[in-house]
């Protein structure tokens, strides 16, 4: 269930309040209805420390403190999604040019980006975790080193060419310091893959050709 059409979900709400009279469940709002179901029949384990310890040696960038990095960067910004296509070929058009002579970055920023920094040539300046987009700082702490980023990056402001000028780690927080912040989000991780499993096969339930709803 990934795309999350308004026809799809009506027909997983529709299922779930029918399974909630199946159970018994009432009440004045189908909001509040909903969730006593949901907390009725979805279980989710709780992750173990081993998950968690897997989790933080796997990620260890989410986990260090103070890492810098100085960034230009190129935007890229559609004005509405059909034109997104033809603009992320535009841009890589621009991206594979640089690749070849980058010594064109600040000019091609200058005349092409939508940010105000394109006047400066596409210079953010030294930024962390919590001055940009997460999709826009994962790419660069995947690159995790200077230089010009090899793919595009597209985040919710548009299309982005970034440039890696300096790149900083922080030091790595000790696993204890962020248990329980790992815990919560392996919690809600599974919490969301539960619902979503639950909620499709209501959904095959109530389609299936003889009307029955199986119980779970």
């Amino acid at each position: 269930m990934h795309a999350h059409t308004p026809a799809l979900l009506r027909e997983v709400r529709t299922a779930l309040l029918a399974r909630a009279r199946m159970l018994g469940i009432e009440g004045d709002r189908e909001e509040a209805v909903i969730d006593e179901l949901l907390e009725r029949e979805v279980r989710v384990e709780a992750p173990t420390e081993a998950d968690c310890r897997a989790y933080y040696a796997a990620n260890e960038a989410l986990f260090r403190a103070g890492t810098l990095a100085e960034v230009d960067h190129i935007l890229f910004a559609p004005q509405d999604d059909a034109h997104r296509p033809a603009l992320r070929s535009f841009a890589q058009q621009q991206l594979d040019a640089l690749r070849q002579d980058e010594a064109g970055f600040a000019d091609a920023a200058q005349r092409w980006s939508n940010c105000p920094s394109g006047k400066v040539g596409g210079n953010l300046g030294q930024l962390t975790r919590d001055d940009v987009v997460p999709e826009f700082w994962q790419a660069i702490e995947d690159f995790a080193g200077p230089g010009l980023l090899p793919e595009l990056v597209e985040t919710r402001f548009g299309i982005h060419i970034v440039r890696v000028n300096r790149f900083a780690p922080g030091p790595l927080l000790p696993f204890e310091a962020v248990r329980a912040r790992i815990e919560e989000r392996l919690a809600q991780h599974r919490l969301v893959e539960a619902l979503r499993a639950y909620a499709h096969a209501m959904v095959h339930d109530a389609s299936e050709p003889d009307g029955r709803t199986h119980s779970h």
